[in-house]
């Protein structure tokens, strides 16, 4: 049995902060009903159709959910909405425009007077008050707001992260906290009211940086895919060409690098490369002289020396490296999951479940479980067609 099996979330939300918190508590068992509007959906639905027509970020985020149909404005399905609320959920999740939800009724406050139990989590860009509230936010405006932009990128200009991190960070905490309501409401009987703000959720994952520049102490600087305040640590190029990622913790790591990796032990003693502030002040020095000990290795034997020194050391691998990736495939990370498109591959939940994998369930086709959660709550065919004809669902 799944640890959230019984447990049902109603869920109006679109993009990638609430699905992706509400797809994790599908995968943990939780029946996840989620609201779409009549013919358009989520409009994640159509950011590309990348996966067999389908959008990608749509695909990623949405396994094992329900689809039902609702034109929230309409006063049928606003009933219908909130009856199924009162009847069946135990949260409710939504990322709409700041407001919306409240106009709506579905305000923690005026859920939780009739349903006391209920937990209620509003996801937005900034939070539920404060002078920023009303601002529009999508995740590359916030990774820029929270700082996370300035110190990501090289030295001459910025750069965004090569996925929505500001989103994910959100959708992390609203599904921690909403286990942790559940937690809390096993103990108490009343539910909880969880407010999740983008851009707090980023600050606190900028958190090193934030306090490197602490009282108005420079911040780290931009270092491409190198580390700002470790070193050496970051890519490096082998004769052959290819590239060779690896990391040093500590000074144990460093003599053991300068002896069995650039074979120069007489390195380790210098001065100027004595502690890692030191190194990390001189990198481009040091970074020229690893360049040349690595010129004449190709990056096969660059990673055998740092094997055998045990530095850590990584692949810059692509993205079709990663589908194909040895370690994933030896640990058995990959299943198959419908979709309206037909199968498609899709990894495991991080973790790993002894008694059965996650839930895994289909991508939903938009609309798909309208009929059928309709007449969960008493609707008959007749009463379906009607709300159809006037386009309620």
């Amino acid at each position: 049995m799944r640890p959230l099996a019984g447990i049902t979330v109603v869920t109006l939300e679109h993009a990638i902060a609430a699905p992706f918190a509400t797809r994790q508590l599908a995968d943990l068992g939780a029946r996840v009903i989620k609201v779409e509007r009549p013919g358009v959906g989520d409009f994640a639905r159509g950011y590309d159709e990348r996966v067999r027509g389908l959008a990608s970020h749509f695909v990623w985020t949405n396994r094992s959910k329900e689809s039902l149909t609702l034109d929230v404005k309409h006063p049928e399905a606003q009933a219908i909405l909130k009856r199924l609320i009162h009847e069946q959920a135990d949260i409710v999740v939504q990322n709409l425009a700041p407001g919306a939800a409240a106009r709506l009724g579905l305000s923690h406050a005026a859920l939780a007077a009739e349903k006391p139990g209920i937990i209620v989590c509003d996801i937005s860009g900034y939070g539920g008050d404060g002078p920023y509230r009303d601002k529009k936010a999508y995740d590359l405006l916030i990774q820029s707001e929270s700082g996370f932009l300035s110190v990501t990128g090289t030295e001459q200009e910025p750069s965004k992260a090569g996925l929505s991190i500001a989103d994910i960070a959100a959708g992390m905490y609203a599904y921690s906290s909403i286990l942790a309501a559940l937690l809390q409401r096993r103990e108490t009987g009343h539910g909880q009211h969880i407010d999740i703000s983008m851009l707090e959720s980023l600050v606190e994952w900028v958190g090193f940086p934030l306090y490197y520049a602490f009282e108005g102490a420079p911040p780290p600087p931009r270092t491409g895919a190198s580390h700002a305040t470790i070193y050496p640590y970051g890519p490096f190029p082998a004769g052959d060409g290819k590239t060779v990622m690896l990391g040093l913790q500590n000074e144990r790591e460093w003599v053991a690098f300068c002896e069995k990796v650039l074979l120069q032990p007489a390195l380790a003693r210098q001065e100027r490369f004595a502690t890692n502030s030191r190194r990390s002040a001189t990198r481009e020095e040091l970074r020229a002289l690893i360049v040349a000990a690595f010129a004449p290795l190709t990056a096969e034997q660059v990673v055998a020396r740092l094997e055998d020194a045990q530095i850590a050391n990584a692949r810059v691998n692509t993205m079709h490296d990663v589908w194909a990736h040895p370690q994933l495939k030896a640990r058995g990370r990959w299943r198959d999951v419908d979709t309206p498109a037909g199968m498609i591959p899709a990894l495991l939940p991080p973790g790993s479940w002894e008694e059965g994998d996650p839930r895994m369930d289909p991508v939903p086709a938009l609309g798909a479980h309208t009929d059928a959660i309709l007449a969960e709550l008493g609707y008959t065919v007749d009463q379906r067609a009607a709300l159809r004809a006037e386009k309620a669902i």
